[in-house]
């Protein structure tokens, strides 16, 4: 049997357990009792076996491993304050940094691929440099003491470095006796990536000397990564609408599995008057049995309407992936894509087209601009109508896309009414924040007046309305 923690530990992991729960990391009591017996076993001087022991016990979710990531770097640090390391920064006799001695040292390691040592001289130079808002350059020299820089910098740090500019030369170290194209472009993409990884420790130790100075919730609020599912549509980078794409498939299964659920505990439809009457003469007249009908749910059809101008492609972009994925679930699936007036592009999402490109072609191919390139809901509507008058039928659920901005143009909420009653459901994703609606150009209170508005800005919000919309 594991021993219990050290005196003062089930505190820090508390604190621990709390800022995972903070950041979206559903923790439970289990999973901390658990995390405690892994504290009683293992050595804190084993900091990376203590990192994987209590990964396993506190995540459920590979996606949540940068969170964890993070969070544990900031409550169980590498080292505090200076800390101790064996790579020294060379000084010149007026007590400035040597730059230069020092760029050699950084590339010899470099050529060497010493992760170590490479570690500990990050852990020096930051000490040296980082310093944000001071010369850069000295202020910490050899055996100098006293209070140390305050707000530390990576940017100022790696300014001086410039690792990158150190390629060309281990390169030449490397290949001095080989000239073969392929051994160089194998040894200039390892040399990059050692440059990359140096840079992160530069990053990492940055962020443990500001979590000493300002406290480490502070630093956790822009530190912290968010998950996948956390991350906002309208502000997500180009790495992050990677990762969501990711995400697309595994998240369609899990709703096809829940929707499964759903339709075994939904076999009952409506009470049976007339059998039910029919079943109660053998007991007097009192219905004892109740009699139902059987349940026969058709699969409607799905009719989408997205706005996929800049705005808010991303979130359409991932919307449609997911509806993709869900298109069994419907007995037929239509797509319309708009900007300034709407047009059909469902023959571009066949099954097994790369969605990445398809949205490509849908800017490219499909007839959506007439004027400015701005968005226009009621000219994109009423283009809809004209062209498509029996694209929504009574067997059709509506799926409108967009952030209801409408660039102070008409809303044409005449005919949004008309479309609204002629479908079987209707309803609206905005990945605007919904505090925001009516703000400015935003016309979402007055489209939501007349169909139920739901706040998607990320991919866990989209799940929940996605399940609540999906047919039974």
């Amino acid at each position: 049997m594991a021993s219990p923690p050290p005196h003062g530990l089930p505190g820090h992991l508390v604190d621990f357990v709390g800022a995972l729960r903070r950041h979206q990391v559903p923790v439970g009591p289990g999973e901390t009792v658990d995390a405690a017996a892994v504290l009683g076993a293992l050595n804190l001087l084993h900091r990376e076996q203590l990192r994987e022991g209590l990964a396993a016990a506190l995540l459920r979710r590979s996606g949540q491993r940068a969170v964890f990531d993070t969070l544990f770097d900031l409550y169980f640090p590498i080292a505090l304050g200076r800390g101790r390391s064996e790579v020294e920064v060379p000084w010149t006799p007026d007590g400035e940094v040597d730059l230069d001695a020092l760029r050699d040292i950084l590339a010899d390691l470099l050529r060497d691929g010493d992760d170590a040592a490479l570690r500990e001289l990050a852990r020096a130079v930051v000490d040296a440099l980082g310093q944000a808002g001071g010369s850069g350059q000295g202020g910490n020299g050899p055996g100098q003491q006293g209070q140390g820089p305050r707000n530390w910098s990576a940017y100022q740090v790696l300014r001086q470095l410039s690792p990158e500019t150190l390629l060309a030369r281990i390169l030449s170290d490397l290949l001095a006796d080989n000239s073969d194209a392929f051994a160089e472009e194998v040894a200039r993409r390892e040399i990059r990536q050692r440059i990359a990884d140096f840079r992160k420790m530069i990053t990492d130790e940055v962020r443990r000397r500001t979590a000493e100075t300002r406290g480490r919730d502070q630093v956790a609020k822009t530190a912290v990564p968010k998950q996948a599912e956390q991350v906002e549509f309208l502000s997500a980078y180009a790495d992050q609408l990677a990762q969501l794409r990711r995400t697309v498939h595994p998240l369609a299964r899990r709703l096809a599995s829940r929707l499964a659920v759903r339709r075994k505990h939904a076999k009952r439809g409506q009470m049976d008057l007339r059998r039910t009457l029919r079943r109660s003469m053998s007991t007097g007249g009192v219905p004892m049995r109740p009699a139902y009908r059987t349940r026969r749910p058709g699969r409607p059809e799905l009719v989408v309407f997205c706005d996929v101008s800049g705005s808010v492609a991303g979130f359409s972009h991932f919307t449609l992936l997911l509806v993709q994925a869900l298109r069994e679930q419907f007995s037929k699936v239509r797509v319309f894509a708009f900007v300034e007036r709407a047009d059909e592009v469902t023959h571009l999402f066949a099954p097994g087209n790369d969605l990445a490109s398809v949205m490509t072609r849908v800017l490219r191919e499909a007839e959506l601009v007439t004027f400015d390139g701005h968005s226009d809901y009621g000219g994109s509507l009423a283009s809809m109508v004209e062209h498509w008058p029996d694209a929504v039928g009574p067997r059709s659920s509506l799926l409108i896309l967009g952030d209801a901005r409408t660039n102070y143009r008409d809303p044409n909420l005449a005919v949004l009414r008309r479309l609204i009653g002629q479908a079987r459901h209707s309803h609206w994703l905005n990945p605007e924040p919904r505090k925001q609606w009516g703000s400015g150009d935003s016309a979402a209170l007055r489209y939501a007046d007349l169909l139920p508005m739901h706040e998607c800005r990320t991919v866990a919000q989209l799940a929940e309305v996605v399940e609540s919309l999906l047919p039974v």
